[in-house]
């Protein structure tokens, strides 16, 4: 059975910085989601198990890093400058085998999620 699980969500102030880790099996690529109270869930970060390549959504872009330990098997997400608007409900997504981005289509395998908070 699939199973990804988080970890690393807290409270945070403004500018501060928090590491969000997703404990995982051998997929093909892993992608960081957040959907905040009232939104849409957004895609956020991906890497390619493999290659290591990334995509970023622009919100995040210079201040999030997503990496990955195939030693360890797990996946990281690096969060600086934090901003109350990066305030959400994070999500750990996979998928096995094909081509993924940013949309929540392109995960077949999802955690339960990890709370940030980031107050001004």
């Amino acid at each position: 059975q699939v199973q990804l699980v988080e970890s690393g969500g807290g409270s945070v102030q403004a500018g501060g910085s928090l590491r969000l880790s997703c404990a995982r099996s051998r997929y093909t690529c892993m992608g960081w989601f957040r959907q905040a109270p009232g939104k849409e869930r957004e895609g956020v970060a991906r890497i390619y198990t493999g290659s290591g390549s990334t995509d970023y959504a622009d919100s995040v872009k210079g201040r999030f890093t997503i990496s990955r330990d195939n030693a360890e098997n797990r996946v990281y997400l690096q969060m600086s400058s934090l901003k109350p608007e990066d305030t959400a409900m994070y999500y750990c997504a996979a998928r096995i085998g094909g081509t993924c981005g940013l949309r929540k289509s392109d995960y077949n395998y999802w955690g339960q999620g990890t709370q940030v908070t980031v107050s001004s």
